[in-house]
């Protein structure tokens, strides 16, 4: 009986470590061929994507081809453009002789300018400020070649410069200048100059603002009125370089910056330089900027309120210039002095709404009209409010004094 046991048993065990041996070798076959599988689905996976970066490389052209970007404004190539008017634009050098109690010192001085030819005449034009009181001014042009050069006209209250270079003719590629009258905030343009002495920089941007009034040293106590406001990266030492309309004819000169701003560059209106070059080259100055010997402030809706009015647009007239072209009109200027938020205003002067029928919003819209558009000896009608009643005032102007 215990040895049909056993045998049972032992019969048993075998059967069991069959099936055990069986399972294990499915198992490992199993897993062999699902192993397989992966790899191969892996290794297909692999080279599918090998397979697709080949086709896409080989339908893409040149990888060296797909570095060489043209960039264009509708149709015009900016790349192009630059090269069309870069051997136009000059870098200019020049020393300020400062004494102190050290003696003579010199200050060296960098802007930049460009090339104009006018009645067979090939000069120069750049900003005032840049050559002010300058010795020793060298114009140095894109192949590197420098010349001496005098400034033979300035005017101040435009900031503009023309010099004379000592230089031989086929050094000057002198640029068009076209009229400023057509330009719309929005305008595509470029400037080009030597920003911190780094020669034939380019920047591009639009026109920001047009009608603008700055205030440069070199004008003394009147304001720079007319200036046109672009986005294009400007920086000490592009003074006196052209701003640019994308067909290369020159709009503007870049003239000033606002210190710590980022993007609000101002430049001098073509206009101006097309109106003045006659009289910069041939009698060294430009004397017909039209005076009307008034100071103010810009109307707004506190200052109205606080007056009360509801004319909240317009030019305050805070002060009147004895023997100006405005007290001899009758215009009125301010007699009281009163806080209007966190400032002081001076109220009860006439304010200037419109002029010649052109509305006035503001003193920049006043000054830039009269830049533009007026001489000395011009009578001009200046709509104001008074006593809250609006009455026109023919006024006529003067030149401007002298600056200091």
């Amino acid at each position: 009986m215990n040895q049909s046991l056993e045998t049972k048993k032992k019969s048993i065990n075998k059967n069991i470590l069959m099936v055990v041996a069986i399972s294990i070798s499915t198992m490992f076959i199993a897993g062999y061929f699902v192993g397989g599988s992966l790899n191969s689905l892996a290794t297909s996976s692999t080279t599918t994507s090998s397979q697709q970066q080949r086709s896409i490389l080989n339908n893409n052209t040149n990888l060296e081809e797909t570095h060489n970007i043209t960039y264009y404004y509708n149709t015009t190539s900016l790349a192009q453009l630059y090269n069309d008017v870069k051997d136009s634009v000059v870098v200019i050098t020049g020393y300020v002789i400062q004494y102190s109690f050290f003696g003579r010192q010199y200050s060296g001085v960098q802007g930049s300018g460009f090339v104009y030819e006018y009645d067979n005449d090939l000069v120069v034009i750049t900003n005032k400020h840049v050559v002010d009181e300058a010795e020793n001014i060298t114009v140095t042009f894109s192949n590197g070649n420098g010349y001496p050069a005098i400034v033979i006209g300035s005017d101040a209250y435009s900031d503009l410069a023309v010099l004379s270079v000592d230089a031989p003719v086929d050094e000057f590629q002198p640029l068009e200048i076209t009229s400023s009258s057509t330009l719309e905030v929005g305008d595509p343009v470029i400037a080009i100059g030597s920003p911190f002495g780094l020669g034939g920089t380019m920047t591009t941007g639009i026109i920001s603002q047009l009608g603008r009034t700055i205030q440069e040293s070199t004008a003394g106590s009147f304001p720079i009125a007319n200036i046109i406001q672009t986005s294009a990266a400007i920086n000490p030492g592009n003074s006196g370089g052209p701003l640019l309309n994308y067909e290369g004819e020159v709009v503007g000169i870049t003239t000033a910056i606002i210190s710590d701003s980022n993007g609000l560059g101002f430049a001098v209106p073509s206009n101006t330089i097309l109106r003045e070059i006659a009289s910069l080259i041939t009698t060294g100055s430009y004397n017909q900027h039209p005076w009307v010997g008034i100071s103010g402030t810009d109307m707004t809706y506190e200052i109205a309120k606080t007056i009360g009015t509801n004319i909240t647009y317009g030019w305050l007239i805070t002060q009147v210039t004895t023997g100006g072209a405005a007290a001899e009109a009758g215009v009125q200027g301010g007699n009281e002095q009163v806080r209007v938020i966190d400032e002081w205003i001076i109220i009860g002067g006439d304010i200037i709404i419109a002029v010649d029928g052109t509305r006035v919003i503001n003193g920049d819209t006043f000054m830039s009209y009269l830049e533009e558009h007026t001489t000395p000896n011009q009578t001009i009608t200046m709509t104001i409010l008074r006593n809250d009643q609006i009455q026109n005032i023919p006024v006529i102007l003067k030149q401007r004094p002298n600056a200091d």
